[in-house]
């Protein structure tokens, strides 16, 4: 037995007094927390401190140890502390050469204090000691199994504790003892700690050191993953290097050379074999220099070879051979393409310069504009093989970035080109077909103007000189054709709009569509259907009433789709066996495809007073639209109903003064417009409309509104009105035409400087209909309207009935 032992055997626990308490000398700690039956090395740290051990030391008596409060707002040295300590045995007290003293205690027993009394040279404290509540043996030894195997694993972490330790705490059999010793070695918080020795049960005791140690355990176990996962990766790189160090040896002892530096030469030979521009080559040598100095393994270097891969991608000087033959171009188009003459002739044009100018003419910028379903992005495809050119196709429909048309800098990761050098790098020659389809679906937000970025795509001026973010080198677009397509160019920006040659594609009359169907169409769906050997044709009667009746639009696109579910039904009686019609006519497709889709009852058919037929453009083609005005008693209020925009507001607002201003040319009371209402009100209220060609449809109809003159329902009319009464030219012409002809309406009313505008009407369309040119309102009026009733109703309904005021007069009293 030590000399310290035999100490801490001699020293007794202090006696209780009658009231169950005792009082020592209190040692107050900062930051320990001390345990019963354990040992444990404490520092003093002060003299109250060095005093008190001192005292207990000489006099072989006990102290009690307490731990001093974080935060503390009392004044009174209780009210600084933890009421909950340990009474303690000093063993062995040391002074070291630093000037710090030390003191091996053991721990005896927890106490509560009830008092302190703050005494020279040290404070004394006034406790008792706590008792452990009596638990079920079972449950604890359970507890303490379920403890001593979380110590187990959680030591594997901990290197630092000795062996001996752990033997010790493995050997313990008592619960309470087992807990303290694990609270006294167990790298626990202060505040923790203090918690586990307040604690007078001891099965809270265990369960709370089972959660502490169990979230130690957990995160030694991340820890321990997290080092072995960088420590695999720090090997495979080191293994990698090592490796690729090795074979660059093994190459040179070889003769076979540096592997990377071969790679360098590799890449000297492209460029010096790719005929780069004097710019371009310079840059490429440039990076070539950069990779030359940079480690293998860099990220960098990777960015260097994507970079020149790119750049050595593209073509510079590689071109198709052109086929400069017209009639071979007609030929194609003519075989690909029904109609669009003036299309086709504008092609032709473009081949007969570039075939007699050569290399000294600029490629023009094309712009398709025209309505759904006409054939744009086709004809594009058709002007490639007649040239003998690669087609290339971007979609600019929702496009908002600027970068995908100019590319990402270097310096963002991922970054590459933008589409337009994506695919000439795809094309392998300077001289492609370059559709840009929807180029009017483009917008703006936060990342850029991509609109403004293709002003320097489509300006044959500049380019000559495309800079991409990415290349950051000038490329060459002077010898693509770019096509583009648009359905209107309201919404294409004025600048860039500048820079295109407009080629407007006009709907198909109904001849046209016909023709389409039975030479491209019918085949089409027939051969992808599977039903080309049953020998099934449509006849003429067959496709005008899909047309008139199961389609609404100026392409042919619709028309396709309803050709296509007429033999599916057909494949499926094939394939079923059934008996399937050879002969397909308007009732059998009007049987396979449904009740009408598009119906005529819109469109007013008779006679009648303030309905007048306006023609309107929309993107799918032209249309009847029907304004409808009504007078009602009130203080001349204007109301305008069905989704109308502010120009056709105001067109009405244009209409109503032209009217009030002329009054008396109508023989029309200056107080009607005081005593009526207006309402005006342009059916399928759920469609916006805007636009200023319904000025003259608007003024005939509030005119025969207020003189109750009928309106002819065989008129359509269109054209936008001035104060005075002119009629000016309005856009869209062919398309309302054709639709006037398609709803049956045989007379039409245009502005006169639309005259020049008919030349593009075919030559059937003209024959069904008989259109009438003015140049003012009053023309207009004599056509439409008819005459005016001798007295107007709404003057008849307030003129007083006859005899009403005699018979008031008569009556009784």
């Amino acid at each position: 037995m030590t000399d310290i032992t035999k100490r801490l055997t001699r020293i007794q626990n202090a006696e209780l007094k009658d009231d169950g308490a005792f009082e020592l000398p209190l040692l107050i700690l900062d930051d320990r927390v001390l345990f019963p039956q354990v040992l444990s090395l404490i520092p003093l740290t002060d003299d109250a401190q060095v005093k008190a051990a001192a005292y207990a030391d000489q006099r072989e008596q006990t102290l009690i140890a307490c731990k001093l409060r974080p935060e503390h707002n009392g004044s009174d040295l209780i009210d600084k502390i933890h009421l909950v300590g340990t009474e303690i045995a000093p063993g062995k007290y040391a002074e070291l050469a630093s000037d710090s003293r030390q003191l091996l205690v053991q721990g005896r027993r927890r106490v509560q204090i009830l008092g302190v009394s703050h005494q020279e040279p040290y404070p004394t404290a006034t406790a008792r000691p706590l008792a452990d509540e009596s638990i079920d043996p079972k449950t604890l030894e359970s507890l303490a199994t379920a403890l001593i195997e979380l110590f187990k694993h959680s030591s594997q972490y901990n290197e630092a504790m000795p062996e001996s330790v752990i033997k010790h705490i493995l050997s313990l059999d008592d619960p309470g003892l087992l807990c303290d010793s694990l609270s006294a070695i167990l790298p626990l918080a202060p505040e923790d700690m203090q918690q586990l020795l307040e604690l007078d049960n001891v099965e809270k005791r265990l369960e709370l050191l089972a959660i502490l140690l169990t979230s130690e355990l957990q995160d030694n176990e991340l820890h321990d993953e997290v080092h072995t996962r960088l420590q695999d990766e720090i090997a495979a790189n080191q293994r990698e290097m090592y490796l690729r160090e090795q074979v660059r040896v093994i190459q040179q002892e070889l003769g076979d050379g540096d592997v990377f530096q071969q790679e360098i030469h590799e890449l000297k030979e492209r460029i010096r074999h790719a005929g780069l521009p004097g710019e371009v080559h310079e840059k490429a040598m440039k990076e070539i220099s950069r990779l030359g100095v940079i480690p293998p393994m860099s990220p960098e270097s990777g960015v260097i070879h994507t970079y020149l891969d790119r750049l050595l991608g593209l073509p510079w000087n590689a071109l198709s051979q052109e086929n400069l033959d017209l009639q071979h171009a007609e030929e194609i188009l003519e075989r690909a393409h029904y109609g669009l003459k003036k299309v086709k002739a504008r092609i032709i044009e473009h081949i007969a310069v570039r075939k007699l100018a050569g290399d000294k003419m600029k490629s023009p910028i094309l712009c398709f504009v025209g309505p759904p379903g006409v054939g744009k992005t086709s004809l594009g495809k058709s002007i490639a093989e007649a040239l003998g050119c690669k087609f290339l196709r971007i979609s600019l429909g929702g496009v908002r970035d600027e970068a995908e048309i100019r590319g990402h800098r270097r310096t963002y990761i991922g970054s590459m080109p933008g589409r337009v050098l994506q695919q000439m790098e795809r094309s392998e020659t300077v001289n492609p077909v370059f559709m840009l389809d929807e180029i009017d679906k483009m917008s703006a937000d936060f990342r850029g103007d991509p609109a403004s970025a293709m002003l320097e795509v489509l300006d044959p001026e500049q380019n000559r000189n495309f800079v991409d973010h990415y290349l950051e080198v000038p490329y060459d677009l002077s010898r693509v054709t770019f096509i583009t397509t648009a359905n209107d160019l309201y919404s294409i920006p004025e600048a860039l709009e500048d820079r295109l040659e407009v080629i407007e594609f006009k709907g198909y009359s109904e001849e046209e569509k016909i023709q389409i169907a039975r030479r491209f169409l019918i085949p089409k769906q027939i051969e992808a259907n599977g039903i080309a050997a049953t020998g099934v044709r449509f006849t003429k009667a067959a496709l005008q009433h899909i047309i008139r009746h199961n389609t609404y639009e100026s392409g042919v696109r619709n028309l396709e789709r309803e050709i296509a579910r007429i033999c599916r039904k057909l494949a499926r009686r094939a394939a079923s066996e059934r008996k399937l019609p050879r002969r397909i006519s308007a009732d059998i497709a009007e049987r396979f495809l449904g009740p009408p889709q598009v119906l005529a009852s819109k469109v007013n058919r008779q006679d009648a007073v303030g309905i007048v037929s306006g023609l309107v453009w929309t993107p799918n083609g032209g249309e009847i639209q029907t304004v409808e005005v009504t007078l009602a008693p009130g203080k001349g209020n204007l109301m305008l109903t069905g989704q109308l925009g502010d120009v056709l507001q105001e067109s009405a607002h244009i209409a109503l003064s032209y009217l009030r201003g002329r009054a008396h040319e109508f023989d029309l009371p200056a107080d009607d417009f005081e005593n009526f209402d207006i309402h005006i009100h342009m059916p399928e209220g759920a469609v916006p409309k805007d636009g200023p060609s319904a000025g003259i449809t608007l003024a005939t109809a509030l005119i025969s509104a207020f003189t109750e003159g009928p309106a002819c329902a065989e008129f359509a009319m269109t054209g936008e009105i001035t104060l005075r009464g002119h009629v000016l030219p309005v856009g869209g012409v062919v398309e309302k035409v054709l639709a006037a002809r398609r709803r049956n309406i045989a007379r039409i009313i245009l502005p006169s400087d639309n005259r020049k505008d008919t030349r593009d009407i075919p030559r059937a369309v003209l024959r069904d209909v008989s259109i009438a040119y003015v140049s003012d309102v009053q023309s207009a009026l004599d056509l439409v309207l008819g005459a005016p009733p001798a007295k107007r109703q709404r003057d008849a309904e307030a003129e007083p009935r006859p005899g009403a005021g005699q018979e008031h007069a008569s009556a009784p009293d």
